[in-house]
């Protein structure tokens, strides 16, 4: 089994309505920025630990877990609204660090949304650091009937129960599919990931802590210029870190490029471009203590500047 290096403690908090669980490491400190860490889809706020594990210096961080993923409450719904991530990191950084700025934080999904809400509250971001955080392929107009079709069938498809999650007879299936999932992970930090993506129900089966309705097809199209338009607003110092083995050629085959992705966040004014080696997708979990030095570098030159 994985050994932590630096302990992280959990709480709850009310975020907009829900029962919010929220994971910080280091001490809060006035001479600190705080940094926020928000995860991507189907994963959880833990899933930062080993990156956090190999940064040399002492940090207060501040990590969720997103609502309907891990231990965070999950809303009475049959579908998720991406402007609600946005909300609730409003609310969140209100809680916890009032009007400090932040050093923001996201992978995948949670890449996008600090990406999109460094541009939407600019005055409370120090440095932003998106983590493959790419969004999704460009839509079209016409595609908005077939897509808006698409959402309801998904949705009576749901309440007949036609979509669901995968059960694991054990946590040691858990880790098993984590490892299949990235062949990159090793076994020791499978099996500790394991416990905090997943639990058990009262029969022994093995549950992912993330609701079925996340499945649901967004109903809304996805509009890089009004993306754009959200990038261009953003004032901090930007890190944009992909892995050097390219995960959009694998999902999204032609329909959406690396090439387009940096083109699109190329807005983004003050933007600085990295690449981790021997890395997948799931970079903070393949080469921590390569992504944690890059991290920290980064934040150093702006310290200087």
């Amino acid at each position: 089994m994985y050994s932590i290096q630096k302990p992280s403690r959990s709480e709850f908090v009310p975020i907009r309505h829900l029962r919010y669980h929220v994971l910080q490491w280091g001490i809060p400190s006035p001479e600190k920025t705080p940094w926020v860490m928000v995860h991507g889809w189907m994963d959880v706020a833990a899933s930062f630990q080993f990156v956090i594990d190999a940064l040399k210096n002492d940090h207060w961080i501040i990590a969720p877990d997103w609502r309907g993923f891990g231990l965070t409450e999950t809303p009475d719904t049959d579908h998720f609204f991406f402007p609600d991530y946005l909300a609730d990191l409003d609310q969140l950084l209100d809680h916890y660090v009032g009007d400090r700025k932040v050093h923001l934080l996201g992978h995948s999904m949670g890449g996008h949304v600090a990406t999109l809400y460094a541009g939407v509250r600019p005055d409370r971001i120090q440095t932003l650091i998106n983590l493959e955080g790419f969004g999704m392929p460009t839509t079209r107009p016409t595609q908005a009937p077939s897509r808006l079709a698409k959402w309801m069938n998904e949705l009576k498809a749901l309440k007949r129960g036609d979509m669901s999650l995968k059960p694991y007879p054990s946590l040691e299936a858990v880790a098993q599919r984590l490892i299949k999932t990235n062949p990159r992970l090793s076994s020791d930090k499978a099996h500790w990931l394991a416990q905090h993506w997943a639990r058990a129900n009262a029969q022994g089966e093995w549950h992912i802590l993330g609701h079925v309705a996340h499945k649901v097809v967004n109903a809304n199209l996805f509009k890089v210029d009004e993306t754009q338009a959200i990038y261009e607003r953003i004032t901090a110092p930007t890190l944009c870190v992909v892995a050097d083995s390219d995960s959009l050629a694998q999902w999204w085959k032609d329909s959406y490029s690396l090439a387009e992705f940096k083109e699109r966040i190329s807005v983004v004014p003050q933007l600085t471009h990295a690449v981790i080696s021997n890395a997948g997708h799931m970079l903070h979990h393949d080469q921590p203590e390569q992504l944690a030095q890059r991290i920290e570098a980064f934040l150093r030159l702006q310290t200087v500047i």
